[in-house]
């Protein structure tokens, strides 16, 4: 089953993810365009991240990312140029959806957390926004362009 792309897709929202527990344990797992809006192109993973660390700090012209606490907590700033969402990640079954152009920032790392990333493209150099200035021009443009 697909996800539906409603409106939900459009600003940065928590999925909530399925999960199986029992007395040995807990199993989760995710499925690209079922649980998630995109096929899964690129995993990669935040870990052994020294306290008072912040990472991120860029957004992507048109990658879409689900950002996960695996172990841990943190903290995800996500900002759109006209609004700002806080979102503190710490469990496991919980994805925070991530849309294009929206400029992120990590912080607030607990001590053995371990952040999962499953991004919708390959790696691109091309792809990230790097300065908050050319953010807010990518934005501009997106929005003339409508």
């Amino acid at each position: 089953m697909a996800v539906d792309r409603g409106p939900e897709w459009s600003h940065p929202h928590i999925i909530h993810l399925p999960k199986f527990s029992d007395a040995r344990g807990s199993l989760t797992f995710i499925e690209g365009k079922n649980h998630i809006p995109f096929s899964i192109e690129r995993v990669y993973y935040l870990y052994e991240v020294v306290k008072e660390t912040v990472r991120g700090e860029h957004a992507h012209r048109d990658l879409e990312q689900v950002v996960i606490a695996i172990s841990g907590a943190f903290d995800v700033v996500v900002d759109s140029g006209s609004r700002r969402w806080t979102f503190t990640l710490n469990a496991s079954d919980e994805g925070l959806y991530v849309p294009p152009l929206h400029w992120r920032t990590l912080n607030n790392f607990s001590g053995g957390a371990v952040c999962l990333v499953l991004a919708s493209l390959r790696y691109n150099p091309d792809e990230y926004l790097t300065t908050y200035e050319d953010f807010l021009a990518a934005v501009r443009a997106r929005e003339a362009g409508r």
